[in-house]
């Protein structure tokens, strides 16, 4: 490829305005793959609902409770389960 021959400044200054835009763009580009990409990755809203029900169930006196409990459940389904 042969290097392009200027007659102007005006020509030089021309070509470095376009080749800044298509930097910015390449730059935007790349920001908005990131982004998608962080969104992909981050759990839903449906995921943070669930975690946010689970840690105001899971509080608190009648969460004490529960976490007391459910071991004992499990265990006794376990051993029902294999007929002990």
């Amino acid at each position: 490829m042969e290097p392009k021959k200027y007659s102007s400044y005006a020509e030089i200054e021309r070509d470095l305005e376009i080749l800044k835009l298509e930097k910015e763009i390449s730059y935007q580009k790349m920001l908005l793959s990131i982004d998608k990409t962080k969104e992909s990755i981050m759990p839903s809203k449906s995921a943070s609902l669930i975690g946010n029900i689970y840690q105001k169930v899971f509080t608190g006196t009648y969460g004490t409770l529960l976490k007391m409990i459910i071991p004992y459940v499990f265990n006794w389904y376990l051993n029902k389960k294999r007929g002990n």
